[in-house]
């Protein structure tokens, strides 16, 4: 092989790593550090701003939230947001290669080492909200701690997004305590989110028994739990987008379902 026949090689190699690079949603070279250190801005930087909605206030419904209408044709998928930020970056992208979009309730010390997590979920169209600073058993604690969970979370929210975030759903808890309802409240959240299915994809059965699971349970206005940082999860939600599909149901914001 001539020198540049070799010369042409190389460039046509360099060039299909960068495009897979790409492709796979993230540049040439650059680690998660790189994607880590380009999310935090530098003194005197000018960065867009991404914000999120506030909170979302649903007049005459109960301050703890379940499900939405029942007559209508959508659902909320919500979830859980911690884990791999890999594995959360390809379920955003399956959602929204259906056209699909999520509620993401994030953990506060999830977004201090993945701060550009909430760029991404709300550039994707999706919507975010607190899901605590530690993910603690929130409903055990004494109430300066419970509340410390609170608006720990929310002031990491404001500071990457502008806002407090769409929702306020507790950790380790399915339903939140009359104390833990004031406290959010008193955080600035008119609503608590809790959900009506369980998709128990934190136990990673597998990606067929949370598809099972959620196809078999949802219905016009569930509000789903899921997990991100699964990779079961993941390959699930394609099936399970179709599955909604083909039942004339659609996937949405939770702010988007209850209003």
């Amino acid at each position: 092989m001539t020198s540049l026949d070799r010369r042409s090689v190389l460039r046509t190699t360099t060039s299909a790593a960068a495009a897979g690079a790409l492709a796979a949603g993230c540049a040439p070279g650059r680690t998660d550090r790189t994607v880590r250190d380009a999310a935090v801005p530098r003194p005197g930087a000018r960065t867009p701003v991404h914000a999120t909605r506030p909170p979302t206030r649903v007049p005459g419904r109960p301050v703890q939230l379940d499900h939405g209408p029942r007559d209508g044709r959508a659902v909320a998928l919500t979830f859980h947001g911690r884990g791999d930020a890999r594995l959360a970056r390809a379920l955003l992208g399956e959602a929204e290669r259906a056209g699909a979009r999520v509620t993401v309730l994030a953990v506060g010390d999830w977004l201090d080492e993945r701060p550009e997590m909430a760029r991404r979920i709300l550039d994707g169209g999706h919507e975010l909200g607190n899901h605590t600073m530690h993910h603690r058993n929130i409903c055990a604690l004494p109430q300066a701690a419970a509340y410390a969970e609170i608006a720990g979370c929310a002031d990491r929210l404001r500071r990457l997004t502008g806002s407090i975030g769409s929702w306020f759903r507790p950790s380790q808890a399915r339903r939140a305590t009359d104390l833990v309802t004031r406290l959010a409240r008193r955080a600035g959240y008119p609503h608590v989110l809790s959900y009506d299915l369980d998709s128990l994809d934190s136990t990673d059965p597998g990606a067929p028994a949370v598809r099972r699971t959620v196809l078999d349970g949802i219905g016009p206005g569930s509000v789903v739990s899921l997990h991100l940082g699964h990779a079961g999860t993941v390959a699930a939600l394609p099936p399970i987008l179709d599955g909604l599909r083909r039942r004339g149901l659609r996937a949405v914001t939770t702010t988007e379902l209850m209003t």
